[in-house]
């Protein structure tokens, strides 16, 4: 199906059942268009008020993360250790 299959694949997994970490991204941005649209009502100048909006995303996303899963990062696993259960299995990691 190519490119536009696989995005519209994406969208529908989206809305019907998002994952953990879309939902904490999603109030990350939102979150940034409204500190945005904050500054820009204040005339703020434009590199400040992006930079202080990707900020304002960047912090929010830490503290929703760690209010939904109860710690900041994700442990680093036990992908090594066969004899205890997995906690985390980063997909990435070989």
């Amino acid at each position: 199906m190519g490119v536009l299959g696989d995005l519209k694949n994406d969208v529908v997994g989206f809305v019907r059942n998002p994952t953990d970490e879309q939902k904490i991204l999603l109030v990350a941005f939102v979150s940034m268009a409204v500190s945005d649209r904050y500054f820009y009502y204040n005339d703020i100048p434009f590199v400040v008020r992006t930079t202080a909006a990707v900020g304002v995303g960047f912090i929010v996303m830490f503290v929703v993360s760690y209010l939904y899963t109860g710690q900041l990062v994700p442990p680093d696993g036990n992908v090594d250790d066969d004899e205890e259960p997995e906690e985390y299995v980063d997909e990435l990691d070989p």
